[in-house]
């Protein structure tokens, strides 16, 4: 394999690690969102079915979250494409939804119970409902405190993603064997180069979120 061809093979790993990331990105903030809702809502049934949900998913390794989504799924005749390639990766993106969901979620409520009760009181008062005093009282607050955990649960996510490599995946890692397969001699440089890939993404990731956090506390 040539530099050029490893190079190929690099970038399209990185791109299905991308792919992967921002699909999981878009899906976990609303899913967590929900569930952290759900978690503060005066509703009884929604706050148990949220805590449920959270407590047991959260403390059940990604990679069991993973095998019931790629093969559980499948197992019950629950399938999203023809293509088995495109099938494992929705199944993985479901999985990783799922599990960062509840961090997503649980760094919310946090960040919830920061915002002042008096001013959800006074939300009510003026006659807006849960949803909108959540939606644009308490939340728009609630985020700003919280850009800091969440950044670090975004940042775990993408390295969590490397766990779809071994369902069948193309991403980084399955670059990363692939290369190895085909040129044995420089298993330490393809080491090294899949863990430069990794820490530049979560160095960009890192970065990003300290400039929302400087952008939200000016605005405050």
């Amino acid at each position: 394999m040539s530099f050029l061809d490893m190079t190929q093979l690099f970038l399209s790993g990185t791109w299905g690690t991308l792919r992967l990331f921002l699909l999981t990105l878009v899906g976990c903030l609303v899913l967590g969102t929900i569930l952290a809702a759900m978690r503060v809502s005066p509703t009884p049934v929604l706050r148990v079915t949220a805590h449920t949900y959270v407590n047991v998913v959260r403390n059940t390794p990604l990679t069991l979250v993973m095998f019931f989504c790629v093969f559980g799924l499948p197992y019950l005749d629950i399938r999203f494409a023809e293509s088995a390639g495109l099938n494992s990766m929705i199944l993985a993106t479901i999985a990783l939804i799922a599990y960062t969901a509840c961090f997503v979620a649980e760094t919310l409520r946090s960040g919830i119970a920061t915002v002042p009760v008096g001013q959800a009181e006074a939300a009510r008062a003026i006659g807006l409902t849960f949803g909108q005093t959540l939606s644009t009282v308490v939340l728009p607050q609630a985020v700003r405190t919280v850009i800091p955990p969440l950044g670090s649960v975004i940042i775990a996510m993408l390295k969590n993603t490397s766990i779809a490599s071994a369902f069948n995946n193309r991403e980084l890692m399955s670059a990363m064997r692939n290369a190895i397969e085909l040129r044995g001699d420089l298993v330490i440089t393809i080491l090294l180069a899949t863990a430069v890939v990794y820490l530049v993404l979560a160095l960009i990731l890192g970065r990003v979120f300290d400039l929302l956090e400087k952008k939200l506390v000016i605005l405050r």
